[in-house]
């Protein structure tokens, strides 16, 4: 039994898997195994009978990652093992203890908040449209992840800018109206979820303890992810115990905006000073020429923040065990659209040379870089998939071929000797489009076929791993667990999807695209730490390829277009007749430091109370000095720039920022410069738009 469970894995990946006893902790590189080795560590535990499954639960952050594990426990024999998503595990806690916590029927739960966020907007009078409602939404939600609440948003909140372009007084009162009108409505939200399951954790000592005895031991993986409410959360679970296994990669930690930080990861060992710490570094997915452009990315870089022990900050230094492959290529392009036809060129030259088209990516930093893919593939009759499109379980096509397939459990049952598995799925299919072999159309034709083929190469891929006894009824019934978990088949077609959205996966080839100054990093990241998640961001996309690797950005937005656009300085040092730039060498002029913020207030001379006072240099009880025409000049500017890069308008520039420049009207970039909230990112990118706005509205 050992052996068939951890002979497979390689010495660091058996550590894991036969420390069967916490506290440990995994530093688990990109394609480094990490799932392999914690799904193996949780059989052979059970196998070996230390663990009892109902008495396990393993906690991940996506529905797709809860899926993907607990199909791999099912392949491994221990089925039984819940592994969940730390809501769904919370929800199905509240819903049981509900009643005798609390009392009555549990409320509804809601889906989407923007309309309960409208409605607070309007009981406050307060004038929102879509993009400002969807700022609010995430703001509300790191709030509440953060656990605060709006009696102490304000005081905790000073550095969070202007959220949907309201000061923070505004957002407060907008979180409580929200509040009310859920309450109103019967209703409670995700986060509610996790912080009502907190409540009765901390107030009801019998339901703790019931909790308690339900599950004796832990698995948490991504934990760099974990935000305060979540690690509360599970500290409540634990109940003072230890018996606890966690994975993570602060490399990785890109989810900083929603309430996300590795330092739970990263100060593990601080609070159990006798955890069991094992590194993952082998790794399995790329070939040595993307792991050393990974490794010189993230070179002299600390993954944790500022206040990260060294030792734990210090990012891993993957060692590659693939084959070599081709070095990865870095392309400049005179504008948007050659970077797009460059790149869909080179997918048709990968597809030609035998690349399948679901194991090719493009990847961009914002969601609006989408379309110029979409139509120079769509043009070139390439067909793709949008990563946040449609979801795969709700297209019609795949929604009639699940109620066939159910609908053919009974007659295949009867029948004495039914046809293997692949073969019974694809004539179940056949009379909605499928064939063996693929339309040589495109558009909505060709996309039928591919979700029907997807579901013929999931049958295929699951009666090789489960066995001869996988039966077609166990097949529809892994259909309806994966639409419930999202956990779409591979689809036939050029993946494009944002960095974000492409964490966990993993392609042949990878097109990172748009990689220039102001998109990688982004404009709005402004301070150290925020250029850092925007390093760790690019190594999440470069670690998603396993052979090819294909880097590009352009010089100008549209053609004919000004060519003021630079390589990202991410790259500086890694693409060829480069070096790098001095903020990492060490070496080099010290930036010019700015002019002191003024402490008082330059009207009256009183004490400056907030930052967004002393970016103004003035007291909110003193009046501007702005002219009104320069400000709306100015406020329609940053609109259309943040609808441009699909940014929330604050991030562009905060009114306080605004405010300061229409009252001070600098006429330089010199003086643009100097002034609280213009950093040397912001001037270079929007320094001579600013200048051309205030020209054209102050006679300068």
């Amino acid at each position: 039994m050992e052996e068939r469970i951890l002979g497979g894995l390689d010495a660091e990946q058996r550590e894991v898997a036969s420390t069967l006893h916490g506290p440990v902790c995994v530093l688990a590189g990109a394609g480094t195994g990490k799932t392999r080795a914690i799904t193996h560590r949780i059989a052979y535990g059970v196998q070996s009978g230390v663990y009892s499954p109902q008495r396990l639960l393993a906690v991940t952050f996506t529905a797709r990652a809860a899926a993907e594990m607990r199909s791999r426990l099912r392949d491994l024999g221990v089925g039984n093992v819940q592994a969940r998503t730390f809501h769904a595990a919370a929800l199905r806690q509240l819903q049981f203890f509900w009643p005798q916590a609390i009392g009555g029927v549990l409320p509804n739960l809601l889906d989407h908040k923007a309309q309960m966020i409208a409605e607070a907007a309007r009981r406050l009078r307060l004038s929102t449209d879509r993009a400002s409602i969807r700022d609010l939404a995430s703001e509300i939600e790191w709030a509440k992840v953060s656990m605060l609440t709006p009696a102490n948003y304000l005081e905790n909140a000073q550095e969070r800018g202007n959220p949907g372009g309201f000061d923070l007084t505004a957002v407060a009162r907008v979180f409580q109206s929200y509040e009310d009108v859920k309450t109103d409505r019967n209703l409670i939200d995700f986060e509610d979820v996790l912080l009502i399951t907190v409540g009765i954790l901390q107030e009801d000592p019998k339901v703790a303890a019931t909790v308690r005895e339900q599950y004796r031991h832990f698995v948490v993986d991504e934990y760099q992810d974990v935000s305060p409410l979540q690690q509360r959360l599970l500290e409540l679970w634990l109940g003072g115990r230890d018996d606890l296994c966690v994975v993570g990669d602060a490399s990785q930690t890109i989810y900083s905006f929603t309430g996300a930080s590795p330092k739970h990861l990263l100060g593990f060992k601080g609070i159990y000073p006798e955890a069991r710490v094992i590194k993952l570094i082998r790794d399995y997915r790329s070939t040595p020429q993307v792991v050393r452009l990974a490794n010189e990315l993230l070179s002299g870089r600390r993954s944790g923040g500022p206040a990260a022990d060294a030792a734990w900050a210090t990012p891993l230094q993957l060692v590659a065990q693939r084959p070599a492959g081709p070095a990865p290529q870095f392309t400049e392009c005179s504008d948007d659209e050659a970077e797009a036809a460059t790149v869909v060129a080179r997918v048709r030259e990968l597809l030609e040379a035998g690349t399948m088209a679901s194991q090719i990516a493009v990847l961009f930093r914002t969601n609006g870089q989408s379309e110029a893919y979409e139509q120079a593939l769509a043009s070139a009759g390439i067909g793709y998939q949008l990563r946040g499109g449609e979801r795969f379980f709700a297209r019609k096509e795949v929604r009639d071929a699940i109620l066939q397939l159910r609908s053919a459990t009974r007659a295949v049952a009867e029948t004495a000797a039914p046809e293997p598995l692949g073969q019974l799925v694809r004539d179940i299919v056949t009379s909605l489009g499928y064939s063996d072999s693929a339309p040589h159309s495109g558009g909505a034709l060709r996309e039928r076929w591919e979700s029907l083929a997807a579901l013929v190469a999931l049958a295929d891929e699951l009666a090789a791993s489960r066995g001869p006894e996988f039966s077609l009824s166990d097949f529809v019934h892994e259909l309806q667990e994966r639409s419930l978990a999202q956990h779409a088949p591979t689809v036939q077609g050029v993946t494009l999807a944002s960095l974000h959205a492409a964490k966990g996966l993993e392609w042949d080839a990878v097109f990172l695209v748009g990689l220039s100054e102001g998109l990688m990093p982004i404009s709005f990241a402004d301070t150290p730490e925020a250029v850092d998640e925007e390093r760790r961001l690019l190594y999440v996309g470069i670690t998603r390829a396993r052979e090819h690797l294909f880097c590009s950005w352009s010089t100008a937005r549209t053609p004919g277009g000004r060519a003021n656009r630079k390589p990202s300085r991410f790259l500086d040092g890694l693409r060829p007749d480069s070096v790098a730039s001095s903020s990492l060498r060490g070496k080099g002029p010290a930036p010019r430091r700015k002019a002191a913020v003024p402490a008082s207030c330059r009207v009256c001379g009183t004490m400056l109370s907030s930052g967004a006072e002393r970016k103004v240099g003035r007291c909110n009880q003193c009046p501007p000095s702005y002219e009104e025409q320069t400000f709306n000049a100015l406020r329609q500017w940053r609109k259309e720039v943040a609808l441009a890069a699909e940014v929330p308008a604050f991030v562009v520039f905060t009114d306080a920022t605004l405010t300061a420049i229409a009252e001070a009207r600098p006429a330089s970039m010199e003086e643009l410069a100097g002034l609280a909230g213009v950093g040397p990112s912001k001037l270079e990118k929007y320094g001579e738009e600013l200048l051309a706005v205030l020209s054209e509205n102050t006679g300068l």
